[in-house]
């Protein structure tokens, strides 16, 4: 079954959900420690066993589209350096001298031919290599080419830039996404264009991520912002291995797919439906005509802290100065509706978990992408590639 017909299967299926007043249920519900979501012991397994070991998406080609940009970040704690070089192959290093261990680009974005430390002024190309030190007579000998930047392992598909933040790991981007990429190839994302991005911080990282996979809290928690569209408690899962498309219809499904005929519904995401695309195990993507969202969760230093990057792209580039006023308020927007309706709940959450007032949360049957998603993650924690893996 290809890509057009699979999604027109699912639409079908959305509108029967809202016409009946039903959505995707499993066979049980599913019990969650509190301390997953607490304990430090398993906050730093996640970030061994899980945060790098896979590919994270951490860049947009349309952040570093042409050879010489970079993109410097931080990851997980770590300090990364991403860079297009000269025959526009991207590469992927810490952040890190190996002289003294400063940083060798500031956090942010921008395009030169070498990287200069700020601390001793060592230099350093394009590829991570080695190609100046600041007195070298004075200095002594050096392995020269045995001292560049640690890298990485990178890849980049579909518009985005993939990252393990191993040095030497395996990394086999088409083998994690196992065909989900597919979705971002037929819109052409490495085209698209750059707007920005906006920085949230909240409560521990899945306690954050839990509310980008369900839909039962739309009528309680955005009743002005999301329920006028969606409806609550009406959803629709589908697994890639460990990454999820989820189906939100629109009240008015029935009505925007009434004249089209059977054949193309699965070309009408955004009208009477929409997906949010979950990358397995820190990143949300909404595809929206006017502006795309992506939530990039990062953990934070503790337990009990994230920190997000809402990044926003559209399909065509700025126009002038009146578009780009409204392209920052609509990003403004986003970032304060996630913020104040979703985030500050979830730090009230993260404050009653840590009170011990109950041991476990339940996940209703309602609720199969939070199940899913932590089935996988228990999967990766368990660290034992014989165990079978979760099924949708």
């Amino acid at each position: 079954m290809d890509r057009i017909e699979r999604i027109g299967d699912v639409a079908a299926i959305m509108r029967d959900y809202v016409e009946n007043k039903q959505t995707f249920l499993t066979e049980k519900t599913m019990r969650v420690p509190t301390e997953s979501y607490t304990d430090p012991d398993q906050w730093k397994a996640e970030m061994e066993l899980v945060f790098k070991r896979v590919p994270l998406m951490l860049a947009f080609t349309a952040e570093m589209p042409n050879p010489g940009d970079y993109k410097a970040m931080e990851a997980v704690g770590l300090p990364v350096l991403i860079t297009r070089d000269k025959q526009g192959q991207v590469r992927a290093f810490l952040n890190v001298c190996s002289h003294r261990g400063a940083r060798v680009a500031p956090e942010g974005h921008g395009n030169c031919p070498r990287f200069t430390c700020k601390y001793h002024a060592w230099t350093f190309g394009q590829d991570g290599k080695l190609i100046g030190v600041s007195e070298a007579s004075k200095f002594g000998e050096i392995d020269k080419p045995g001292m560049g930047l640690r890298e990485l392992p990178c890849q980049e598909k579909a518009g985005m830039i993939f990252v393990v933040l191993t040095p030497n790991a395996p990394i086999d981007v088409d083998k994690f996404y196992r065909g989900f990429l597919e979705d971002f190839e037929a819109i052409d994302f490495d085209k698209w264009s750059y707007m920005g991005s906006r920085v949230i911080e909240g409560a521990n990282w899945k306690i954050a991520y839990d509310g980008y996979l369900e839909g039962y809290h739309f009528a309680s928690l955005h009743p002005e912002t999301i329920f006028p569209r969606t409806p609550s408690n009406c959803t629709h899962y589908e697994g890639f291995g460990p990454h999820q498309r989820i189906g939100f219809p629109q009240h008015r499904i029935a009505e925007a797919l009434k004249d089209v005929p059977r054949e193309e519904w699965g070309t009408q995401e955004n009208n009477g439906f929409d997906f949010v695309r979950i990358m397995f195990p820190n990143v949300s993507v909404f595809i929206a005509p006017e502006i795309t969202q992506v939530a990039q969760l990062f953990p934070g230093p503790t337990p009990g802290e994230n920190r997000t990057v809402l990044n926003y792209l559209r399909r065509e580039p700025i126009r002038d100065e009146e578009d780009r006023a409204n392209v920052e308020a609509a990003m403004n927007f986003f970032r304060d509706v996630t913020y104040t309706e979703d985030y500050l709940i979830g730090l009230e959450i993260q404050k009653g978990l840590e009170s011990g007032a109950h041991d476990e949360l339940t996940f209703g049957r309602n609720e199969r992408g939070n199940q899913y998603f932590h089935e996988w993650l228990n999967w990766y924690l368990q660290d034992d590639a014989d165990l079978p893996e979760p099924e949708m």
